[in-house]
């Protein structure tokens, strides 16, 4: 029973996560190809054009970092990034005056982000808890690895 909820959870990650980093992926490539639209709202926002490069770059800076998972801690790095780029684009759009409407898509963004986050947390919390039920306790497995 618990294989097919962690084999459900790993699916459901998969998804959120292959999906969200499109997101941000495509997000960034408008930001660096300076697409009208983009460059149109973040000039609308009060920003400076080349704003877009520094978020575009720091955007793939955190893709990479989520999808290679080389260290957990610059992958909580990146979500708590991602995080800040939406809560800035989120207030953003709403100190302008946009409508609650396109003010919410950076939510959107969020909410698959939260979905994919979550999942990670759950596994790591899952691959933890099989850590610390082994047979071999830590000293134990010192031990073992220090005799050989």
């Amino acid at each position: 029973m618990q294989h097919s909820k962690t084999k459900r959870l790993r699916a459901v990650y998969a998804a959120t996560t292959v999906l969200f980093l499109a997101l941000q992926a495509w997000s960034s490539w408008q930001y660096f190809s300076e697409a009208p639209r983009m460059t149109d709202t973040i000039t609308e926002l009060g920003y400076p054009v080349y704003f877009m490069k520094i978020l575009a770059f720091a955007k793939v800076l955190g893709v990479l970092a989520i999808a290679t998972g080389f260290s957990p801690a610059l992958k909580e790095w990146a979500y708590a990034g991602f995080t800040f780029d939406v809560c800035g684009a989120f207030a953003s759009h709403l100190s302008k005056g946009d409508s609650p409407v396109v003010a919410l898509v950076p939510l959107a963004f969020f909410l698959v982000q939260l979905a994919s986050y979550y999942c990670w947390k759950q596994l790591a919390g899952r691959r933890e808890t099989r850590r610390r039920r082994s047979p071999f306790s830590a000293e134990r497995r010192e031990m073992a690895q220090s005799a050989a």
